[in-house]
């Protein structure tokens, strides 16, 4: 294609008219020329943003990107509305694939009851392969709003699901081929699987019903930079039993495949809990047919320990995230 802005004929048939309009409060979606989108707000509620760029993938691209952006609105307490999405592809990216990509994102939309609100779409030679830029629009009451200062000495750490979905799904799809020569088709297929585990909207829900302090979604540097995260924005310290981890077996082979560290690798689909009754999240997390695991509390103090049997180590400040050593 040529570089620069998509003809307007083809952003119309290509990207425009694949995102749907479902949310009442979006009163401007995508449309040639509208370079702002518009959303009503309730008297008490926030806007609540965040954006996130794409770049460990380029299969499901779309879905992706959607997912990781509705998490981190998710796990500050709001309800994800809709996305503006900035795609910046190679020359030798085809109409077919921006298709694709538009589906694969408002299908997403659609599972979680969002819209994508607007964008820009451009093919550059600034890139190698798809870049996709994702801001997403959220929204909560004042008092439903959740940030790390709410964490206090003594609430328990919960973890949903299993840590290391995201990168081992990644993996088993982007290295297939290689994975062959040691893995099952089954196993892969399994491993390959996890990608329907990423969006962490529905535990974000129970979990705002229920009542809790805080919520982190564990995205890149893993479920360590996720702790050492919680743990530097509210002020406190931890204390964690590695054992009690929740990790699948295909996560456990397919890093120790890569040499890679299962504790320090992209785990979207997994959330860090604060909660003063862990045990009783867990049961209500259970009861909505999710996962969930209490794997230490926070503590007074500085100290931030992770126990393994008798062995007690203290965490280190997040690390570089381990699936670029394989896919970077």
């Amino acid at each position: 294609m040529k570089i620069g802005k998509l003809p307007e004929q083809m952003l119309v048939r290509s990207v425009i008219r694949q995102a749907g309009h479902r949310r009442n409060e979006v009163l401007a979606g995508p449309a040639v020329g509208r370079d702002c989108a518009a959303m009503a707000l309730d008297g008490d509620e926030v806007l609540v943003l965040s954006t996130d760029p794409v770049t460990g993938t380029t299969r499901h691209i779309g879905s992706h990107g959607i997912h990781i952006t509705a998490n981190d609105l998710a796990a500050s307490g709001a309800e994800p509305v809709g996305v503006l999405l900035t795609a910046l592809l190679p020359e030798d990216t085809t109409e077919e694939q921006i298709q694709d990509m538009m589906r694969d994102a408002e299908s997403a939309c659609q599972k979680l009851h969002m819209e994508i609100l607007g964008g820009h779409t451009e093919i550059t030679r600034t890139v190698t392969q798809p870049l996709l830029s994702v801001t997403g629009v959220g929204k909560a009451s004042r008092a439903e709003l959740l940030t790390e200062a709410k964490i206090r000495p003594g609430q328990d750490i919960v973890v949903t699901k299993w840590i290391g979905l995201e990168a081992t799904a990644i993996l088993a799809v982007e290295r297939e081929e290689e994975l062959q020569s040691r893995f099952s088709s089954e196993f892969l297929r399994t491993a390959q699987s996890f990608g329907q585990y990423i969006s962490v909207v529905a535990e974000a829900r129970t979990a705002r019903i229920f009542g809790v302090s805080a919520m982190h979604d564990i995205t890149e540097g893993g479920i360590f930079g996720a702790l050492w995260e919680m743990a530097e924005g509210s002020g406190v310290g931890l204390t964690v039993d590695l054992k009690a981890i929740p990790i699948r077996q295909e996560t456990v082979e397919i890093c120790e495949y890569f040499g890679v560290n299962p504790y320090q690798i992209m785990s979207s689909g997994a959330m860090l809990i604060a909660a003063e009754d862990g045990p009783g999240l867990v049961r209500e997390l259970e009861r909505a047919h999710i996962h969930g695991t209490v794997i230490g509390r926070f503590t007074q103090g500085p100290g931030r320990t992770l126990k393994n049997g008798e062995d007690v180590r203290y965490l280190d400040r997040p690390q570089p995230d381990e699936l670029y050593k394989v896919v970077g």
